[in-house]
């Protein structure tokens, strides 16, 4: 029998998957949502919920915590927005899934956080092509209750906003790769996730963490801006923040001189090390070995 064919959502879909409103917002319809669709939030959180404590950072920890997300049903938008308002200003609003860069952009830059209003199918609990439900929700909002990080996303909405002006918007969405969806960061004498990419994937909570396979380097911004990903398997390379506070001085930055500084220099593989990089460990690239090369 052949695999379910995968439906795409929101831009991924075309023309087809635009809503009626421009900055692309439609109705979560929380009270919609089936059985089955929360069986398989439930399934979720509660394989990440046993697997990150000891590996998620405080923030995330503390996020979780204080906000209305629970085991047995999806969150509803509208009373995440209510805590997160009151904490750092911000608001969870439904979108069908994938958005115009400059639609998330402005939504970001407003304290507006797009989140596709979809869950994945049960056969899709390991990978998933797009950002869904769980993704966004259980692995970006909890840390929109942290201070720093809610200043940190906004400029980024900014700053996304002004890179498409000035052509620099792959340096900048390196950057948000490396932080906001695989970032990791010191915490108590350990490595500690932070990112939404990560947190939200069983596999990937373990194996950045615990393989030999990829490379684990110190943050540097200019290093970050010229270092392309995978989007089709773990990273073979994770950024280490010596703390989630030093993303308020990435937010403070004149991102333009730097711009045209890396744009001058080569981009770097995702397995990249470079003579000056501050090597935490150094991998041995065994997962990517076996699996078939990324296309160029």
């Amino acid at each position: 029998m052949n695999a379910p064919q995968t439906a795409l959502h929101g831009w991924a879909a075309g023309e087809a998957g635009r809503p009626a409103n421009p900055d692309w917002t439609i109705p979560q319809r929380w009270e919609s949502y089936t059985p089955k669709e929360h069986a398989t939030w439930a399934t979720l959180y509660r394989r990440q919920m046993a697997l990150l404590p000891g590996r998620a950072c405080e923030a995330f920890i503390d996020g979780m915590r204080r906000l209305p997300i629970e085991a047995d049903r999806i969150p509803n938008f509208e009373q995440l927005s209510e805590v997160l308002m009151r904490s750092t200003g911000w608001q969870v609003v439904a979108v069908p899934g994938l958005v115009p860069d400059e639609v998330f952009f402005d939504h970001l830059a407003h304290r507006r956080f797009p989140a596709g209003q979809f869950i994945r199918r049960a056969d899709q609990l390991d990978y998933l092509q797009e950002p869904d439900v769980f993704h966004d929700v259980f692995g970006h909002v909890p840390m929109l209750m942290h201070p720093v990080m809610a200043d940190f996303i906004q400029a980024y909405g900014v700053g996304g906003l002004r890179a498409q002006r000035l052509g620099a918007l792959e340096m900048l969405a390196r950057v948000y790769w490396y932080t906001v969806e695989f970032g990791l960061v010191r915490e108590q004498g350990a490595l500690r996730i932070f990112g939404a990419g990560i947190v939200s994937s069983a596999a990937e909570s373990v194996f950045c963490l615990a393989s030999s396979s990829p490379h684990r380097i110190g943050f540097d911004l200019p290093r970050v801006m010229r270092t392309r990903y995978r989007i089709d398997d773990f990273q073979q390379t994770y950024f280490v923040l010596d703390r989630l506070d030093d993303l308020l001085r990435l937010a403070e930055i004149d991102f333009a001189p730097l711009y045209q500084q890396v744009a001058a220099l080569p981009a770097l593989a995702p397995d990249a090390v470079l003579p000056d990089d501050a090597i935490i460990t150094r991998g041995d690239s065994h997962h990517h070995r076996a699996r078939p090369p990324q296309p160029a």
